[in-house]
């Protein structure tokens, strides 16, 4: 199997990942979600759980393909390297959560107090600001991960990853951890480190809203094993095997991590806030399948034409998702005057567009999929123009 040809599979991925991320991120209507287009309450796995991990599990192979060429060794300029691309990734991901906070902020200030005074009160306030995130998250399990696979032998990774979900599983049990609460582990470990204030709120299954971030730094540890199993998935995509062996190997190894994550969700059950050891396996295990069928179908089939629209995602994965964001906080921020009545522009749209000629569910995808278009215009002619933007 060529790079080349390998690497179009893998970006091919990364775009559907993507393309997932801000579908789900941008209904017309929260109130309006079709249930595969939904997160899981709590236990269990919906169709838009899966987009997330799966973009984690490809950056670990791209890890490894990356690190290939400086055969793994970690040198100052690959540590500078790894340490400015994480801390760029972390402080977008904070840029982005100020503008939502400070704008939210502003909007919700009196008409008389729209003024140079109230402007400043608005941007320079920090005590509700999220710290961690999305994209925080890829900063520190890239950071962590990258040091840890550079720094121990490939052939140890597997005990590595063993390790770490092990002890996650040890340390949730032995504090009866499993629920959504205030006491949980997790929760208590953010409080201490990041804050009440600086958390997300979640709701419990009574209904009371508690500080507790699906994206914690508890949580991490086990979202590094994730990005680990991912680069040592990237192994079996490289060497001196045939492609038909590569893709058995992935396909081995996709349905070995599925069936034991299935098997473990009775002791630990699959849970993307908790990120728990099952869920890392389970959808890894996915992941690799997914991948696998890519390359059946782009680099032994040849079938590449219907991949198009993917790749243009996937070739600038991080300017398109970032896009997406900037524009879902303007779309949900920028407020029009509709005959007294003051709107967002997207509860304008859904209300008087969507809504009124599609109705209420359909309606809402329709949104979502009019701005998941929008964004892959601006990937595509990127994409056309080979301009390709990196951190």
């Amino acid at each position: 199997m060529k790079p080349t040809q390998r690497l179009l599979a893998l970006d091919v991925m990364r775009g559907i990942t993507i393309a997932g991320m801000i579908l789900v991120n941008n209904p017309g209507s929260w109130n309006h979600v079709y249930t595969p287009l939904g997160h899981a309450a709590w236990d269990g796995l919906t169709p838009t759980d899966l987009v997330f991990p799966f973009f984690m599990f490809i950056m670990g192979i791209s890890m490894y393909l990356s690190y290939q060429k400086f055969d793994f060794r970690l040198t100052g300029k690959t540590f500078l390297k790894l340490l400015r691309r994480s801390a760029l990734l972390f402080l977008i991901g904070l840029a982005l959560g100020w503008l939502s906070l400070s704008w939210r902020q502003w909007n919700a200030l009196e008409t008389a107090q729209h003024n140079l005074t109230g402007w400043w009160m608005s941007v320079s306030s920090l005590e509700n600001l999220r710290t961690l995130g999305v994209l925080q998250r890829l900063a520190l399990v890239s950071f962590a991960g990258t040091l840890i696979a550079l720094s121990f032998k490939r052939t140890l990774i597997p005990w590595l990853i063993g390790g770490i979900l092990l002890a996650y599983w040890i340390l949730i049990h032995v504090t009866d951890s499993y629920a959504m609460s205030p006491d949980s582990i997790v929760a208590i470990t953010d409080r201490l480190l990041l804050g009440e204030s600086h958390m997300y709120r979640d709701t419990m299954a009574d209904g009371t809203r508690i500080a507790f971030d699906p994206e914690g730094i508890l949580s991490t540890l086990p979202g590094i094993a994730h990005v680990l199993t991912g680069f040592w998935a990237g192994q079996l995509l490289t060497g001196k095997k045939k492609t038909t062996d590569q893709l058995q190997a992935l396909l081995l190894f996709g349905t070995v991590l599925l069936f034991a994550g299935l098997l473990l969700h009775y002791g630990f059950p699959i849970n993307k806030k908790l990120w728990s050891s099952s869920f890392v396996l389970t959808t890894c295990g996915m992941g690799s399948l997914l991948l696998g069928l890519l390359v059946y179908l782009i680099d032994i089939r040849g079938k590449k034409r219907w991949s198009v629209f993917f790749e243009s995602f996937g070739v600038n994965p991080m300017f398109v998702y970032v896009l997406g964001a900037l524009l879902s906080i303007i779309a949900g921020n920028l407020l029009i005057d509709r005959n007294g009545t003051v709107l967002s522009v997207k509860t304008f749209l859904y209300t008087n567009v969507f809504q009124p000629l599609l109705g209420d569910y359909p309606g809402s995808l329709a949104f979502a999929i009019i701005f998941v278009a929008v964004c892959w215009l601006a990937g595509h002619y990127l994409y056309k123009k080979r301009i390709y933007i990196k951190l």
